[in-house]
């Protein structure tokens, strides 16, 4: 079972390589700046419509999100 603090391990590690900053994320996705941090530090898990969004936003498979790789 994967826990929100892998899920944030991996958001971290995607948001690091993207380049991009959590405000430029969030804007893309339609969320604040605090929702992702909440997100990247493990207080929130996102929902699974915002999952795919960053997925998207950090150029991700969802496979890499889950750890299934």
């Amino acid at each position: 079972m994967i826990t929100k603090q892998q899920i944030s391990v991996k958001l971290v590690e995607a948001i690091r390589a993207s380049g991009k900053t959590q405000i430029q994320i969030a804007k893309e996705i339609g969320v604040s700046r605090q929702s992702v941090s909440q997100y990247a530090k493990g207080q929130r898990v996102p929902t699974l419509g915002i999952l795919v969004k960053l997925c998207k936003a950090l150029n991700l498979d969802a496979t890499d999100i889950f750890c299934l790789n």
